[in-house]
């Protein structure tokens, strides 16, 4: 296994910004040359990235077959879009190292958890923008480079509207939505909202959340699920009807020091994101 890490930094980037790698050896008695790649998000409300919603995740992924990574990304005092930066640089390191880690380069799916779906989801809408590209000095760069070629949304942050989850615009806007508004061109927190953002280039989403999230309304996923929908963009959602915020993979391998996050029916939803990966990547059905 190729288990790296590789600093990240672009501008405003803290120390500890980093990308960890969980890359399996290609073998020659066996058959698969190349593998979709898995980039996991933590969340953690821009304030911090949570272990639980990290390594766990890659692991179990790497067991159904395909490479995995983790991005530490910069979290407040960092400002976006810093970390959104730091995840489009990702991607663009794990496509140039494509052919030296055996990753298909057209199967890199972002998942992101809570705040980092918010992340995961905003590197698919705003892969293509200006703003990023100047800000990771690529301006004349063929932009498709920062593109992940599908989603995995884990009850994310979405909306800055009625819905929101303020701590984490707290956080990612960092008390600077005037001047970030100024250099962006556009109010700052309308941006970030995503469900107003997507559109027919969106990169195809796998989405869950629960119904009594009392944290992150459930109606962040729906309202980006019918963004999705009306761009025509291939979307699967799955809503739960028990389970708190955070559940990661809800079973004992991610439960919390303080006995949370266990929640027995939603733990399917790994097994519902292998057989989408699948489909959507895999088998081409």
């Amino acid at each position: 296994m190729i288990h790296e890490t590789y600093p990240i930094s672009v501008g405003g980037s803290l120390p500890y910004a980093k990308l960890i790698t969980y890359i399996q050896e290609n073998f020659e008695d066996v058959a698969i040359c190349g593998r979709p790649l898995v980039l996991v998000c933590p969340g953690g409300g821009y304030g911090m990235t949570c272990d639980r919603e990290g390594e766990p995740l890659a692991m179990q992924f790497m067991a159904m077959g395909y490479h995995a990574a983790v991005l530490k990304y910069s979290c407040a005092p960092a400002v976006f879009p810093t970390a959104l930066a730091e995840l489009a640089y990702s991607i663009r390191l794990i496509r140039e190292n494509a052919e030296s880690w055996h990753v298909e380069p057209d199967k890199i799916i972002v998942l992101g958890c809570s705040a980092g779906g918010h992340l995961a989801a905003s590197l698919g809408v705003f892969w293509k923008k200006d703003f990023l590209a100047r800000f990771l000095g690529a301006e004349d760069a063929d932009r498709r480079v920062f593109r992940p070629d599908g989603m995995i949304l884990c009850y994310p942050v979405i909306s800055s509207g009625e819905f929101a989850h303020r701590g984490s615009f707290d956080s990612l806007l960092g008390g600077q939505e005037e001047a970030l508004s100024v250099s962006l061109g556009t109010d700052a927190l309308e941006l970030v909202s995503l469900e107003n953002q997507v559109d027919g280039e969106t990169p195809p989403a796998f989405l869950w959340h629960t119904y009594p999230d009392a944290a992150v309304p459930v109606e962040n996923s729906l309202l980006f699920v019918s963004a999705l929908r009306r761009a025509g963009v291939p979307a699967e959602f799955h809503m739960y009807p028990r389970g708190e915020h955070g559940l990661s993979l809800a079973n004992r391998l991610t439960l919390g020091p303080g006995g949370n996050g266990l929640q027995e029916e939603c733990t399917s939803w790994i097994s519902l994101a292998h057989t989408w990966i699948e489909h959507q990547y895999v088998k081409g059905l």
